[in-house]
């Protein structure tokens, strides 16, 4: 049964069968909404269209309409897009019983394969023909398993995948459960269709698993996963067939139909705010209210952390102790191998490990938790308070700009008045301001990273690095509190670009933290540090460049993130990684810069905008052009 918490794995099971009916299918456009909702529309034989729609964590099925396509496309969705737009749907097919689905692609000679998990969290991998993870929707650590980039993807441990006359006898024999709860929990069957289970087989659901007859039980399964299809939505959810004591309000010729009914469209908010067509101040006053209500959202949950420390102190205290002198003895991939393979209440508590931060995941009180081994149960909490009170003041922040006076914007300046930007001392390296006004500067090559590292990083300023061999020392030069555009300007200049991934790890560290001198018997080349202590990290980074044409308050070519491209520019284009050398990318994002400039204009221009200017901000590698912009037309 389908509610709107989520589908079943018998759910799944009855959606694939209906769309695997449709093959063969090809993929055209790909969108994505939200954090979690993907929509899809695929062509089939004789002209059929259908619209696919996929809510990680949630549900996934076959829809009459999908939403409004989303203003500015996401990174992953164009990440899909590049790889398997036009590929052909070689099959679909569900993980075992679990709440995991496979998309099987073929596009020219590769093949590959898009793995959606609608449990918890949910998430969206693609995958090439080996199970090779390529780029997942989100990076994800556990204790037996990882999804990353260039890992195998692992398919999780949960439940009894096949169910043959051997797996229900090992289970019934060794359940410590009564028998409905043995196969709602290690078949997935859920509570109710367990309950049906018991029914069909005509077992009493409390009695002891191991008095059922192996026999009598797959044959009770089987004929429930072999119902055809006659889908219902009733008072308590949507269902593919209609159970005792279900009372249909409504009836479907398929499932898809009635999960479609069943599910609202999920929500793009830009495309919504875009159709009102509100004054900027509104625009802004409305941002801002969301804001303090996500901040005030992040502040609840982050003092629920804190109470839950407290709530289980000595529990923690003894995780923190125990790992503490497991870290002395043994490395971080023994002691996890150690917690995967351990059955102590305490270790099945411990979610994920971050053996760079010395840190573990811990659910407590039902709060997943991040604990520091090195520091008490005081500390961590002291952490969260932290990170309460950078909230609290961004709540502040917050409210004071929602009440500030909108001044009118000003007039254009003629194109006659436009001043090219004087040269300034950090236009020799790479560089970007942020959106609260912060110079960020990068290194192009060694020599620049050498003299960043040595000349420009003193008093308050953070050094910043791609979590990879090779890219821009970054420097910010004072404080600030848009990291996200850091950590892209860090992530998006480094050799992550030039080896075509989509995102990585970023870690900033403060200058005492630096150094030129190597431990004895080590050498640092040229353009390279050491760091020392415990850096911040910021996971799972997406790379992407913005460059584009600012002709207030003084001409020039400019680049960076997106936001803070944004802010200033007048004409910009979006770079991904991709098959364009730089020198050609340069001068693609020239003529595309062109197009939107009146012709008048361009004239005037052509001192500062060139293909040099444009190409400094070019990220090392391959890149395409994935998106223009016009602000003057979206600011009219």
């Amino acid at each position: 049964m389908a509610t709107q918490q989520g589908m079943s794995s018998i759910d799944i099971r009855t959606m694939l069968y209906e769309i695997r009916e449709r093959l063969p299918l090809w993929i055209g456009k790909i969108y994505q909404y939200n954090t979690n909702s993907f929509g899809f529309r695929l062509n089939g034989e004789d002209k059929s269209k259908y619209n696919f729609l996929v809510e990680c964590g949630r549900r996934a099925h076959l829809t009459d309409n999908l939403p409004d396509s989303p203003q500015n496309p996401s990174g992953y969705s164009m990440f899909l897009r590049k790889y398997i737009s036009g590929s052909r749907v070689l099959d679909i097919k569900q993980y075992g019983l679990q709440r995991i689905f496979t998309i099987k692609i073929g596009k020219t000679e590769k093949e590959y394969n898009l793995i959606f998990e609608i449990f918890n969290e949910g998430n969206a991998v693609l995958c090439d023909e080996n199970f090779i993870v390529i780029n997942p929707l989100k990076r994800l650590h556990f204790r037996d398993r990882e999804i990353v980039s260039g890992t195998e993807y692992i398919f999780p441990e949960s439940g009894t995948d096949d169910i043959t006359i051997e797996s229900i006898r090992t289970v019934l024999e060794n359940s410590e459960r009564d028998l409905v709860r043995t196969l709602a929990s290690d078949f997935l069957l859920g509570g109710r269709y367990a309950e049906e289970v018991c029914r069909t087989a005509g077992y009493d659901k409390t009695m002891n698993p191991a008095e059922a007859e192996p026999q009598t039980i797959l044959n009770a399964i089987e004929e429930l996963l072999s119902r055809g299809t006659n889908a219902v939505i009733t008072k308590s959810g949507c269902w593919p067939y209609p159970l005792p004591g279900e009372e249909p309000v409504s009836s479907f010729s398929s499932f898809n139909d009635a999960l479609s009914a069943y599910f609202p469209l999920p929500q793009s908010a830009a495309k919504d705010a875009k159709k009102e067509k509100l004054p900027k101040s509104e625009i802004i006053r409305r941002r801002q209210q969301e804001a303090i209500v996500n901040f005030e959202k992040k502040i609840a949950e982050l003092q629920e952390k804190v109470d839950a420390i407290y709530e289980n102190y000595q529990d923690i205290s003894g995780i923190i102790d125990t790992l503490r002198d497991a870290s002395s003895k043994l490395s971080w991939q023994e002691i996890e191998e150690t917690l995967k393979n351990s059955s102590l209440p305490a270790a099945k508590s411990i979610e994920r490990i971050y053996p760079s931060e010395s840190a573990v995941d811990v659910m407590a009180g039902g709060k997943e938790v991040k604990i520091f081994i090195n520091e008490n149960p005081e500390a961590n909490a002291s952490r969260y308070y932290g990170e309460i009170k950078k909230y609290k003041k961004k709540k502040a922040g917050a409210l004071v700009a929602m009440e500030k006076f909108m001044p009118k914007e000003k007039p254009a300046k003629k194109r006659q008045d436009y001043k090219p930007q004087k040269k300034k001392w950090y236009h020799k390296y790479r560089w970007f301001v942020t959106s609260d006004g912060v110079l960020v500067i990068g290194g192009q090559d060694a020599g620049s990273n050498e003299d960043i590292g040595k000349k420009y990083l003193e008093g308050r300023d953070y050094f910043v690095h791609a979590d990879v061999h090779g890219g821009s020392v970054v420097v910010v030069k004072g404080e600030t509190e848009i990291w996200d555009e850091v950590a892209e300007f860090a992530a998006s200049y480094s050799n992550a670009w030039k080896a075509g991934h989509f995102n990585c790890d970023v870690y900033a560290a403060k200058p005492e933290q630096v150094s030129k001198t190597a431990e004895s018997g080590e050498f640092v080349k040229r353009g390279a540090f050491i760091i020392r202590g415990e850096r911040r990290y910021f996971r799972t980074i997406g790379l992407k460049v913005a460059i584009g044409l600012q002709l207030e308050p003084e001409l020039a070519v400019i680049g960076g993130p997106e936001s803070a491209v944004k802010k200033t520019a007048a004409y910009y284009a979006v770079l991904l990684p991709g098959k364009f050398e730089p020198n050609d990318t340069a001068k693609k994002v020239l003529r595309e810069l062109k197009k939107m400039i009146p012709e008048e204009d361009i004239k005037d221009l052509k001192t500062v905008l060139n293909t040099e200017s444009i190409a400094a901000f070019v990220p090392p590698g391959g890149s395409d052009i994935v998106e223009v912009v016009d602000m003057t037309k979206e600011n009219s």
